[in-house]
């Protein structure tokens, strides 16, 4: 402990201030700002589909910022620099995609989890096909698809950050939006909503911040489902509350599992997607007995 005070105070040199400043650090840094996006990600699609169990992961958001995120590993190495607008390109198509498939005279849970079923399979495909036909090339696609922390340095919170303020601050302005479209469609259009319009903002913002997650640390499943679940729980239902508490409590688990996944079976690290995965599948099957539940 005093080691690390002295690294943070200056006082402290040589091969303990590297691996605090160069290696924990700004990983720790990284999983806080991962677990900010999924976590307001998963609020935001919870709200406007009106559905405990949406999830960028679940819902095939993912798989489309996947897919395209993939595509730019696999195809396109030299233009990696490019991969958090890609993978945002993915993630808006597949979100339109499950948001149009679900509709019909309004979002009904089931149609909205087997959409969001039919377009992650869809998607998945792509990137098998991928992985397939450009096998040589695979080792780097890998701990994409499994989804981790391991080697996240300053390059990558420099890259996350911008996306964080960006899409942080657009889902807390979003707030009254939310609230509104809490209420059914033809209140939230008798207090002046263009509830058509703040669905597709919503959806936005919420794919910005699942791809801009996904294009740093990979394909990671659950959180944002778990997340704003727990925290409404904690908080309620005022989304002027409950994304600022969720943005919170997403550092908190992220933080959380990135150590699990280093000591569980350390030294040998495990991939934080493997972890997460673990975790959030039985929360699914448990949100799932309770489908009555509303948002």
């Amino acid at each position: 402990m005093l080691d690390i005070i002295g690294v943070f105070r200056g006082a402290e040199t040589g091969g303990t201030h590297d691996i605090i400043w160069n290696v924990r650090f700004p990983r720790t840094l990284v999983a806080a700002l991962v677990g900010i996006h999924l976590a307001l990600a998963g609020a935001l699609l919870q709200g406007v589909m009106r559905n405990p169990m949406a999830d960028p992961h679940i819902i095939g958001v993912s798989s489309g910022a996947g897919l395209t995120g993939i595509a730019m590993i696999v195809l396109f190495p030299a233009y990696s620099y490019l991969m958090t607008p890609a993978a945002f390109i993915g993630a808006l198509i597949a979100a339109g995609l499950v948001y149009a498939l679900a509709w019909k005279n309004g979002i009904q849970p089931v149609r909205l989890i087997l959409a969001g079923v039919a377009v992650s399979a869809f998607f998945g495909s792509g990137i098998s096909a991928m992985l397939v036909f450009y096998s040589d090339r695979v080792d780097g696609a890998l701990l994409f698809l499994v989804g981790g922390l391991s080697a996240k340095t300053w390059p990558h919170f420099q890259q996350l950050l911008p996306y964080t303020v960006i899409g942080g601050i657009s889902a807390l302005l979003l707030a009254r939006r939310m609230n509104i479209l809490a209420l059914d469609e033809q209140n939230a259009k008798g207090l002046g909503l263009n509830v058509e319009a703040a669905r597709v903002l919503v959806i936005a913002v919420a794919a910005l911040l699942s791809a801009s997650a996904v294009s740093v640390v990979g394909l990671l499943g659950f959180v944002g489902m778990i997340v704003p679940h727990v925290t409404r729980m904690l908080f309620g239902h005022d989304y002027r509350l409950l994304l600022p508490a969720s943005a919170l409590i997403g550092i908190s688990v992220m933080t959380i599992f990135d150590t699990l996944s280093r000591i569980i079976f350390a030294p040998i690290e495990l991939p934080v997607g493997i972890l997460t995965g673990a975790i959030g599948a039985p929360f699914f099957i448990y949100l799932l007995r309770k489908k009555g539940s509303r948002v």
